[in-house]
Order: structure tokens, then sequence, then C-alpha cells
């Protein structure tokens, strides 16, 4: 079996390493003229949080994202097993506590246990969650490993090529642009994600905080050598080349009030991404003819790209059947 994967985010990398990983001949075809050219993958925040997910999420969310954990840590060893850390200011730890009844696998942490966590946030939160089987990445050196790795095993990848399945006629085709194929998925929409890439070497934290708003949850997420992503809004929008004003006060505000040091941080990028998502938020796996499309992973792209692609490579090699990411109306079917 030959197979063309299109698209190099982490969703057709991911297949593309499954399948490769299996012996299965691949491709990957790519539009933009390089790694992360176009890609809301470049922008995303690699925060691997199945459980804080729970939230607001289908259980399915959860339960794929648990399997992508061993998945990232076993092909990405920078893969940085820390936890999570959920907080709120006092007068929000209402949204704290109805969080928590929403989720599962965690610790209430009260002041002291916060600091031991985090020193640098000593004194500014009496109450938090701590999620402490969570981990996070680099998406942008995860996504550089994907393509070493697949380098290593002989998978071509060719950017600057635009494809789509009508012009692959007699292979198998897995389809994971994004919205680039909202032709073929017409329920597809856009969800803008925005970001902040700052430097501040006054604060030093070991783990992805959420700060708990009523209007704008923010997560502050370390890189290392003093980088943090400040992320990241949702608005319904397919423009994903400009942020908002407002978008850009909030994030900074926000990061501001998890520790006042970050009015002092350099801001070294500004960047958007629009998440491919269906109505109902969930991923789809949906064979067409020779091709299978892989998409709607909305904002939990590295979360469940590798539980995708095993389902997506059992699809194309055993003609297995998932109903949980199948077409929607299997979806509907399993939740009636």
């Amino acid at each position: 079996m030959q197979v063309s994967v299109i698209g190099a985010g982490v969703a057709g990398l991911s297949c593309a390493l499954e399948l490769a990983e299996r012996g299965v001949a691949v491709e990957v075809l790519e539009r933009g003229a390089q790694l992360g050219s176009g890609s809301c993958s470049w922008f995303a925040g690699g925060m691997l949080a199945p459980w804080c997910e729970r939230e607001n999420s289908d259980p399915v969310i959860a339960r794929l994202g648990t399997e992508s954990l061993g998945w990232w840590r076993e092909r990405f060893p920078a893969t940085v097993a820390n936890g999570t850390l959920l907080v709120a200011h006092a007068r929000d730890v209402a949204e704290l506590r109805q969080f928590g009844a929403r989720t599962g696998s965690f610790e209430w942490l009260a002041a002291d246990a916060i600091a031991a966590l985090e020193p640098d946030l000593a004194g500014r939160f009496n109450q938090g969650l701590y999620f402490a089987q969570e981990a996070h990445l680099d998406p942008r050196a995860a996504l550089t490993a994907l393509v070493a790795r697949l380098s290593e095993l002989g998978v071509a990848i060719r950017f600057g090529v635009e494809a789509n399945a009508g012009m692959l006629s007699g292979r198998r085709v897995v389809d994971c642009r994004g919205l680039g194929a909202r032709a073929q998925l017409p329920r597809l929409r856009g969800v803008k994600g925005e970001m902040l890439l700052v430097r501040l070497r006054e604060v030093s934290l070991k783990r992805p905080v959420r700060v708990l708003h009523p209007r704008l949850p923010v997560y502050v997420v370390p890189r290392g050598e003093g980088l943090y992503m400040v992320g990241a809004t949702m608005l319904e929008s397919d423009e994903g080349t400009h942020i908002s004003a407002r978008s850009m006060l909030e994030l900074l505000s926000a990061a501001y009030a998890l520790h006042p040091a970050f009015g002092e941080a350099q801001i070294i990028e500004i960047g958007t991404g629009v998440r491919p998502a269906f109505p109902d938020n969930l991923p789809q796996l949906r064979c067409e003819g020779q091709t299978l499309y892989v998409n709607g992973l909305y904002r939990h792209g590295f979360l469940l790209a590798p539980a995708l692609a095993r389902r997506a490579a059992e699809v194309l090699l055993q003609g297995s059947h998932f109903p949980e990411v199948m077409h929607e109306d299997s979806r509907q079917r399993r939740l009636a």
C-alpha cells in the first residue's frame, strides 16, 4: 500500500508516522513553503491536559487524550510531565469549584502547597487544583522531531505542494488539511486562537498554569529559557492573520494578574491560528472512497492527534471502525 498524507500539521505528521512505523510507504504533501507555514499547530499551546479538558468537553476527548500521553513521551522525550496547575483569584473561587465538579484526577491545593509547586506564585493564590498526571510540550520542537523521525524512516515530505485527493488517483489518501478540506467537509468551521510569546526571566514556572476568569480563562505555558506562551482566545472566525487589540489587552492583563512581573515581559511574537471544528467540537475520521479525512481537532490538536493517528492507521490497514470518532451519524447513534 502507498499512502499520501496531505498536511504537515500535527495531525498529518502523526498519521504519517503511525503508518510509516507499520511499514507503509508514505509521503507527506504540504502546501506551505516550510514546516509551520499557515498551520495552527505552530501556534498551539502544547498542553497535554486530558483531565482539564473534561471540564467542558465530551468524555471522548479525555479518553483519547489520555491515550496520547504515552505516545508523546515515547516519540518526543522532551515532553515535560510536571502536571497542570489551575488557580483562581479570590473573587473567582466559585469558578474553581465548578471546574473541579466537572472533571477529575486532581487534588485541591492550599496556598502553601501552591507555593511548594511554584515558588514564584507564593502568597498570590489561596486555592488551586493540581492535575499531576498531565504534561506539556513545545509544539514547534515536537513537530520538528516528528519530521526528523519520518526522515529516518524514509518518508518524503514535500513542501510547497498544493494537493487534494482528486489529484492523487490510484493512491490511498489521508487528508489532514484542516479548513483546507472545507469543500469536501462543508460542516467545518473556523475557531480563531490568538497567543503571545513573551520572555520574562524574573519568574520561573515549571508547568502550565491556568488562571480561571469568568470572561477569559488564560493559560501560561513555560517554554524554557524564560519564554512563556500566553493564550488563548477562542473566536468564531476564519480570519487568522491579525490579533485584535482587545484580545491582546485581555491576554496581557490575565498574565499580569497571574504575576505582576509579566507587566515587564518582552513580547517576542504575536500569533494567530484558525482551528478546524465541526458543530459538536468533536474530531472525525471520515472515509470517502480512497480518502480518509482526519479533521475537526478543534483546540485539542496535540492532545488528540496520536490517538486519532492510531485509529486512522487501523482503518486503512485493517478496515477497523471506530464509532466514537467516525462520521457524525455514527456518533449520534452512539449518544442516542
